[in-house]
């Protein structure tokens, strides 16, 4: 019984897992066009999903102990061993895991992002409270420093 059960949880995560991946990937073209509204959007729609696969996970583990098994890779194989339906769910189980693996490795990227983009806007901000001011170039065509450097605002 905890074999069909936890193929139909794999199944239903493979679909979780996959809607979480286009968010991600929506996500990342929000980032790149700075389209904050459809951001914040899709940000609330992840939510759900990751809830859904957290409490997945937490069933399947509470199964494979309920069975007598170790909640890891190592009991959902011993599991598969001696079940019918062995062969589904380990395929079921590295299907779930690349999926997430690439949602990781999208979430990774667009955190990258995110971090590029305050670092440019926090250099942005730097040089409008007239703190950080790019150097100017002289006539040499090196970078010179203005002595006084003075707010964009008294410019």
């Amino acid at each position: 019984m905890q074999d069909i059960t936890l193929l139909d949880l794999f199944t239903a995560d493979i679909g979780t897992a996959g809607q979480l991946l286009e968010l991600i990937e929506a996500e990342h073209q929000a980032l790149t066009e700075r389209d904050l509204s459809r951001l914040e959007g899709l940000l609330q729609d992840k939510h759900p999903l990751l809830t859904l696969l957290q409490q997945h996970g937490s069933e399947r583990s509470r199964l494979l102990q309920q069975a007598g098994f170790s909640a890891d890779r190592h009991g959902l194989e011993t599991l598969a061993a001696g079940s019918s339906l062995g062969g589904q769910l380990l395929a079921r189980s590295e299907e779930l895991a690349s999926l997430l693996q690439r949602c990781q490795e999208a979430n990774l990227r667009n955190g990258r992002l995110i971090r590029a983009n305050q670092a440019t806007v926090g250099n942005l901000l730097g040089i409008l409270r007239g703190g950080d001011t790019p150097g100017l170039y002289d006539s040499r065509g090196s970078t010179a420093r203005v002595a006084q450097q003075r707010p964009l605002s008294q410019a």
